[in-house]
């Protein structure tokens, strides 16, 4: 199980990576090996408003299928078309080219509410 050090977390099993003022979301690795095979992604619409922890989307996998929350709020201005095709790209590469959704971040600050990867880790393992 991965936690790259450089990315937060938050406790719905979402990732953040900072690039500048945008982030860049996806589900840990954790989440896509509990969730088991993922087979259909729904993504926002580019554009939309999302405050932080508000649903932002839908993931489908052999097992179930759960809700995406945005660990932080910020207007979407991108998201990964490739995962129509390949949604399979979210077991294969969580912290990759799995990724879900890129962030123009309203409140830069509100990362600090999310957990480093130590914290994560603590709370999957524990």
């Amino acid at each position: 199980m991965e936690f790259p050090s450089e990315l937060r977390y938050s406790r719905e099993h979402e990732w953040l990576r900072f690039e500048g003022d945008e982030g860049v979301v996806g589900i840990t690795d954790f989440a896509q090996d509990s969730l088991g095979d993922v087979v259909y992604v729904a993504l926002p619409a580019v554009g939309a408003i999302v405050g932080a922890n508000d649903q932002c989307g839908e993931i489908e996998s052999t097992k179930s299928v759960s809700d995406l929350y945005a660990p932080v709020g910020g207007a979407v201005i991108a998201v990964n078309d490739a995962l129509a095709d390949r949604p399979e790209l979210v077991n294969q590469d969580p912290y990759g080219e799995g990724w879900i959704v890129r962030l123009r971040l309203s409140d830069r600050a509100e990362a600090d509410l999310l957990l480093d990867a130590a914290g994560y880790q603590a709370l999957v393992e524990g």
